[in-house]
């Protein structure tokens, strides 16, 4: 099974493109450390957790879904580094490790507004951004707002929240019945990886269960995602889509989609559930460097 044998190949270069600081990656396997890589920064209204290969390298940007966190990010951060980037990604506020922090700024704020203070932080040059999932919802939402701190966009397995009726009215066509009373494996895993590769399901799973901290709040977006708001972008984007996902199928991505202006690259990834970046990692990373390069 390809997303098998890449997942294994990424942990395998992981050692050599990252390094010490990467070497881990946060799970605790035999002869590893236990503790996650990354440190916060202390910005207005969170202690945001964050990783960094740091480098000369054009940064990569990675918004991670609803249910990760920087631990999702492990193949990735592997072979964007070995091609010379920049890697940079963060834990939403309320999940994984950053802590929000009523006392030195408001709550909930939104991720663009933290993903823009710790671009500052890092003092970041113009980066290329990667939101997958509801990742994909907020690096819409940055791009908008943003758009001169960008070199391009990928939204991947993402509905983008849009509030337009000609979304619900798709959503409504082709979501199964009951489907949002799964469990959430069921729902943002594909049958195929999770019959291929239960050890790779079973970290998904892992990841999941301790994502997000009890009782935070969801950060809303900074302006809600509309087709006006798509049709404004400038910067080159790629949207990729699962071809097994349930929540955000093709046929619903290229209906939002339609609505950039600007044009955009298309990629799918065959057989691949929701969570494309870790089904089916080599595929989902071919496309993003073969994107990235060209801008």
């Amino acid at each position: 099974m390809r997303g098998t044998c890449s997942r294994r190949t990424a942990a395998a270069m992981a050692g050599l493109a990252v390094g010490v600081v990467f070497g881990c990656m946060g799970f605790a396997t035999s002869g590893c450390a236990a503790e996650e890589p990354g440190r916060p920064a202390v910005l207005p209204g969170v202690k945001l957790w964050f990783t960094d290969t740091g480098g000369d390298g054009i940064p990569i940007v990675l918004l991670h879904p609803n249910t990760g966190t920087t631990q999702s990010w492990d193949s990735q951060t592997a072979a964007f580094t070995s091609q010379g980037y920049r890697v940079v990604a963060f834990d939403r506020r309320g999940w994984g490790k950053s802590v929000a922090d009523p006392a030195t700024g408001p709550q909930p704020g939104s991720v663009a507004g933290d993903l823009d203070a710790l671009a500052d932080y890092l003092k970041l040059p113009r980066f290329h951004l990667v939101g997958v999932a509801g990742g994909g919802f907020a690096a819409i939402d940055y791009a908008a707002w943003r758009p001169e701190r960008l070199r391009s966009l990928v939204v991947a397995a993402s509905t983008g929240q849009f509030s337009e009726p000609e979304m619900r009215d798709v959503t409504a066509r082709i979501e199964i019945p009951e489907l949002r009373k799964q469990g959430v494996v069921y729902r943002e895993v594909g049958p195929s990886y999770r019959a291929a590769d239960p050890e790779g399901t079973k970290r998904w799973m892992t990841i999941e269960e301790h994502s997000r901290q009890p009782d935070s709040a969801f950060q809303p977006l900074r302006t809600p995602n509309t087709f006006a708001k798509l049709a404004a972008l400038t910067m080159p984007v790629l949207v990729m889509a699962a071809d097994a996902d349930l929540l955000a199928p093709p046929a619903l991505m290229r209906t939002w989609a339609a609505h950039l202006n600007g044009g955009y690259l298309w990629a799918t990834v065959p057989d691949s559930g929701h969570s494309i970046a870790w089904e089916h990692p080599e595929m989902f990373n071919e496309n993003v460097l073969a994107f990235v390069k060209r801008h």
